[in-house]
């Protein structure tokens, strides 16, 4: 690099640079400086000479400069939205305020209400007190059927003050429970579990502790999933066809490799349908009505994976080594899915996190990759690097911590029982709406797993100065590299995956861990020494 760019660079270093950052303490009063700064990094990095390999700090500076002009870009960024909110609630309290203000004159203007009732010293109405409190009822209801509001008016007309007077009316502030993010009302999240009464807010139970499914119309389509490369497996899926198709008279879809099994043994399986492209996998959840799969976990999760969108219950049979999501044994299959064909049934909703990932390269933010939906976890891992990871990690914008370690794992709390639980993770109840935020390996003794809300967005970005890439992975599948400046971003998808239950979620969820993990399975503690009398 020649003196005199360097000094060019220099001088935007002590120059544009330190103009941002007074601009960054006075509110950011111009952007297009910041953008100009950004650019200015930018030609300068384009039209600096080739550097050579033995050149590593110089490496090192230019990628600095360009962490500074992006950590200035989103600065500015943030402090703008920041002012935009800080102007609208001064707004919406200026409205508020003025229009608090008109009672009052009109009040001191005309001596009476707008009701047509006169008020005394102690501010409650003189004549027909039961009209007035039919009034604040209606003004109640009202309210409460646009949203979670507060008009209790707080009065004790029994006492009196020393002095003789009664004691001044007093009314409690309004305020309205919405369900969204910055005003924004989203119906998504809504959960019937706040419950208002006399100006205080209380939580309480849901209006069903156990989900149950009554089928209006009964199934008339169902879809098969099998596991692999096994003879119980294939065996059972034929005789399961033969008897749906004759006893219960129901269309019946199967994967291609299942049909063409079935049809390789008789021909009489001509009946069984099937699909031939992604298009028509799309379009599933529009002609299926149940879904069974014979196998384990992985089973379960390969058909959930067959679903983009909304999805049929399911009805899991364990035929696998370890499996928490599947409480239905193969060899009474008759019996589980009559009752799951009269109904009604117990529901486990296991959510499912949407994925996408950011790439740096990208022309602009709004340029992503396919979406991912999955059931278990997302896992970023530094692959072959000896390096380890490093990973900024956001949670709605907020800063959460610096990874350094093997990687880090997104996981659902259906999935608490899998990846995450050996990383040192809880086990959660598959019905817990939360995101689980596992490390792998940190390199601290302080790094402790989180369990974070399920509306929350989490983004995971690879820093600029990170030694080496890293690896993301969706329930095990599709894994993909992750460079420096891309970003993974997750959130809670609306599309939950219900599971039929044997008994109910609860029962179910502990009898999984009991039988599969030996969860707390010790000897019973021996009596040794005299009884306490």
């Amino acid at each position: 690099m020649s003196p005199s760019k360097f000094n060019s660079s220099d001088s935007f270093v002590n120059g544009d640079a330190s103009h941002s950052c007074s601009n960054l303490e006075n509110g950011f009063s111009d952007l297009s400086l910041l953008t100009h700064s950004e650019k200015a990094v930018q030609e300068l990095l384009i039209q600096q000479t080739p550097i050579q390999a033995t050149d590593d700090h110089l490496i090192e500076f230019s990628e600095a400069l360009r962490t500074v002009a992006k950590t200035l870009r989103r600065a500015a960024e943030g402090k703008a939205l920041a002012q935009a909110e800080a102007a609208e609630w001064k707004r919406r309290y200026e409205l508020e305020k003025s229009r608090n203000q008109e009672p009052q004159q009109k009040e001191q203007s005309n001596g009476a209400y707008a009701d047509g009732f006169s008020y005394g010293k102690t501010g409650y109405p003189a004549k027909h007190p039961e009209l007035h409190n039919q009034e604040i009822e209606n003004s109640v209801r009202c309210c409460m059927e646009h949203g979670i509001c507060s008009h209790e008016v707080l009065q004790d007309g029994g006492s009196v003050c020393p002095n003789g007077s009664r004691n001044k009316l007093t009314r409690k502030a309004s305020f309205k429970l919405s369900w969204g993010c910055k005003g924004q009302t989203n119906d998504q999240h809504k959960h019937d579990i706040v419950s208002f009464e006399r100006g205080n807010i209380t939580t309480a139970e849901r209006s069903s502790k156990q989900i149950s499914l009554t089928w209006e119309s009964g199934p008339q389509t169902v879809i098969i999933f099998t596991k692999p490369n096994s003879i119980s497996v294939r065996i059972l899926c034929a005789q399961m066809i033969r008897w749906l198709k004759e006893h219960k008279g129901l269309q019946i879809y199967v994967e291609p490799r299942i049909r063409k099994e079935l049809l390789s043994e008789s021909n009489s399986f001509n009946f069984v349908k099937t699909w031939e492209d992604d298009k028509e996998i799309s379009l599933l959840h529009t002609k299926v009505d149940l879904v069974i799969t014979l196998g384990g976990d992985g089973t379960v999760l390969w058909a959930a994976s067959m679903f983009k969108g909304p999805v049929p219950p399911i009805v899991p049979f364990a035929m696998g080594s370890l499996g928490f999501m599947t409480p239905f044994h193969s060899e009474h299959y008759r019996e589980c899915l009559e009752a799951v064909l009269r109904g009604p049934i117990s529901i486990t909703l296991r959510h499912r996190l949407q994925c996408h990932i950011v790439r740096d390269k990208a022309r602009h933010e709004y340029e992503t990759e396919e979406q991912m939906l999955v059931l278990n976890e997302v896992t970023i891992d530094r692959g072959i690097s000896s390096y380890l990871t490093n990973l900024e990690c956001y949670c709605d914008n907020s800063f959460v911590t610096c990874v350094q370690g093997d990687g880090l794992i997104l996981s659902t709390t259906s999935g608490s029982t899998a990846y995450s639980l050996a990383a040192g993770g809880s086990m959660v109840h598959p019905q817990v709406p939360g995101i689980l935020f596992t490390p792998i390996c940190p390199h601290s003794l302080s790094f402790r797993p989180l369990i974070l809300p399920e509306h929350v967005t989490l983004r995971v970005q690879v820093p600029f100065n990170s030694r080496s890439s890293a690896w993301v992975s969706f329930d095990g599948k599709d894994r993909k590299q992750l460079e420096p400046g891309d970003a993974l971003v997750c959130s809670m998808a609306p599309w939950p995956v219900p599971t039929a239950c044997q008994v109910d979620s609860t029962n179910d969820f502990l009898r999984s861990i009991h039988d599969g993990l030996h969860w707390n399975l010790r000897k019973t503690q021996s009596f040794d020494g005299p009884r306490d009398t």
